[in-house]
C-alpha cells in the first residue's frame, strides 16, 4: 500500500491552527477527486493495452534511463500528473491531491510467486502498518484491513479497508488496483478509550487513497511499480510556498519506504507448490 505526505501537511496545519480543528471533505473536492481518479484509470487502461510498453515509467519522459536504473537495483520515484482526455489540467478544489509513481526490482523473484503471495496474504507489518488482515477473498480480489500509522511531527492512526483487484495481462505481466473503502482516523490510540472518529470530525489528513500496481517479470527478478493518488485537506493560504517542498520530500521518502519493504519481502515459494509457469 501507499504512504501519504502526512508529516509535512500536519506541520503546516499545526502552525496555522494549533488545535487542528476537524474538517469535512468539501463536495467540490469529492467531485474533483472522482473525476481525477476516473481519468487516471482510463489512462492506465490505455497503457495496459499497449502492445510494446507496460510499466507506467515506459510512458514517462525518461523511460530508458528509469528502467535501466531500476534494473540496476535503484528505486525510482517521480511525482506525476494525470491530464484530462483533451490534455487539460484536472483541478481538485479546496483540497490537496498527491500523485506519485515509484518502481523497484524484487531480485530473483518469479511473477507467479509474487502474485500468489499478494493475493493470499495481507501486507506484512512494517513502519507504517501496525496491523493487517485479509477480511475476504475471491478468485481475483481481496479485501484487506490495515491499521496505518503516520508519525513524525504529529501522529495520525487510521483503521482502513481496501478492495484490491488483480489481473494477469500475460505470463510475465500483472496488475492490481487498490481502493480504500474505509478510512477512519483513531483517537486515544493505545488506550482502552481508543475509537474511530466520525467521518467529518477528523483532521482531514487522509480523505481518499487509491493505488495502482504493475508487475513485470524480467531477467533478474520482478519489477514492481506503484502509482498512488491520495487526497487531504489543503494547506492554509500563505503557507504553500514554504511547505510544498516538505510535502514533496515526505511523499517521495514514503513511496521509497513502501517499495523498499516490498523489495525485501519474502516471495519465495516451495517449487513443488508453486503454480505452473
Amino acid at each position: 500500500m501507499t504512504r501519504l505526505t502526512l508529516p509535512a501537511i500536519a506541520l503546516a496545519l499545526s502552525v496555522a491552527d494549533p488545535g487542528l480543528a476537524p474538517v469535512r471533505l468539501p463536495p467540490e473536492s469529492a467531485a474533483g477527486w472522482t473525476a481525477y481518479a476516473a481519468a487516471t484509470e482510463r489512462r492506465i487502461e490505455r497503457e495496459l493495452a499497449s502492445p510494446d510498453r507496460f510499466l507506467g515509467m515506459d510512458f514517462g519522459t525518461s523511460p530508458v534511463a528509469d528502467r535501466r536504473a531500476v534494473l540496476a537495483g535503484n528505486i525510482v520515484v517521480r511525482e506525476i500528473e494525470t491530464r484530462g482526455d483533451r490534455g487539460q489540467a484536472l483541478e481538485v478544489p479546496s483540497a490537496m491531491l498527491h500523485h506519485w509513481r515509484g518502481a523497484v526490482l524484487i531480485p530473483k523473484a518469479i511473477l507467479n510467486d509474487v502474485m500468489t503471495t499478494l493475493q493470499s496474504s495481507a501486507p506484512e507489518k512494517q513502519e507504517d502498518v501496525l496491523k493487517s488482515a485479509v477480511l475476504a477473498r475471491g478468485p481475483d480480489w481481496t479485501k484487506v484491513y490495515l491499521k496505518l500509522q503516520r508519525k513524525k511531527f504529529v501522529t495520525a492512526v487510521y483503521n482502513t479497508e481496501h478492495l484490491v483487484r488483480f489481473r494477469r495481462q500475460s505470463p510475465v505481466r500483472a496488475s492490481s488496483m487498490s481502493t480504500a473503502t474505509k478510512i477512519a482516523e483513531l483517537t486515544d490510540v493505545g488506550t482502552p478509550r481508543e475509537h474511530e472518529l466520525p467521518a467529518g470530525d477528523d483532521r482531514g489528513f487522509l480523505w481518499r487513497l487509491n493505488a495502482y500496481w504493475r508487475y513485470e517479470e524480467v531477467p533478474g527478478g520482478v519489477i514492481a511499480e506503484c502509482e498512488s493518488i491520495s487526497l487531504s485537506r489543503d494547506i492554509p493560504l500563505g503557507l504553500g510556498y514554504f511547505v510544498m517542498p516538505m510535502v514533496r520530500s515526505a511523499a517521495s521518502e514514503s513511496m521509497e519506504r513502501t517499495l523498499t519493504a516490498l523489495k525485501v519481502r519474502n516471495f519465495q515459494m516451495p517449487r513443488e507448490s508453486s503454480p505452473a509457469r
